[in-house]
């Protein structure tokens, strides 16, 4: 316990799935957080379920002026940034030869301009000893038929962490990347229809070595680990937690 005592954490993408889970393991770390949700209903649902020591800030991470307004409702109520987590982000299944503009436009805008942007702004905010995390994926690493734009994303962010690493390295500040592989999650979830969600379930299950899904919460002590000073030696590393799946 106590591991982010006095930290202040901005977790996007935090109101379901890994982002919330780790919200609630930061929050109870010790940790003051922020999360950032496009959807008010959804960040009203997660508050209840942290309870103190979590602030809501709605806002698009493809939104430039979302942006200015989270960090500034961050400035104002705590002046600075300990732990960012760029979480945020979404995917479709479209096989080559069906994907349209409107999806490519849309995934790259929220998971590669989304995340640079969101560390940029937190940057002013930010001081020696910090850590940023970025959301990556075990499809940055591999192929995954029918996702080859979510993988392209992830492996833009993957060598974010590798440029940004060099460009932060007199800053004393650290960046990573979690690569988390299939974990059960509304947005994984959210990839098929009612009837199609049990068979894609049971299919990444068995391409995965330990033979399940991971949980919200086995992602989220890893991100716990990368914002405390027990990752104080990392930097542009990536770390995964994926039952094994781009590692055999």
């Amino acid at each position: 316990m106590d591991r982010l005592k006095g930290k202040i954490a901005v977790v996007t993408g935090g109101n379901s799935g890994i982002g919330l889970a780790t919200a609630k393991r930061f929050v109870a770390e010790g940790a003051e957080v922020f999360i950032v949700g496009r959807r008010q209903e959804e960040l009203d649902k997660a508050i209840e379920m942290i309870g103190a020591g979590v602030t809501a800030v709605q806002g698009d991470v493809s939104r430039l002026g979302d942006l200015d307004r989270v960090f500034e409702t961050v400035r104002a109520k705590s002046g600075r940034i300990d732990v960012l987590f760029a979480n945020a982000g979404l995917g479709t299944f479209a096989a080559l030869g069906e994907i349209d503009e409107a999806s490519f436009d849309l995934t790259f805008s929220v998971n590669v301009k989304g995340t640079l942007f969101t560390v940029q702004k937190a940057l002013p905010l930010m001081h020696a000893g910090g850590s940023i995390i970025l959301t990556g994926s075990t499809t940055g690493s591999i192929g995954g038929e029918a996702f080859s734009v979510y993988s392209a994303t992830k492996a833009a962010v993957r060598n974010f962490a590798r440029s940004w690493a060099l460009d932060l390295k007199d800053s004393g500040i650290r960046v990573n990347v979690l690569s988390p592989g299939s974990t059960e999650t509304p947005g994984l979830k959210g990839l098929a229809n009612a009837e199609e969600e049990a068979a894609l379930l049971e299919s990444l299950a068995r391409q995965t070595p330990i033979g399940r899904l991971g949980s919200p919460d086995e992602t989220a002590a890893v991100a716990l680990f990368l914002a405390s000073d027990d990752s104080s030696f990392m930097t542009g590393s990536e770390v995964f937690v994926d039952g094994g799946a781009a590692q055999v």
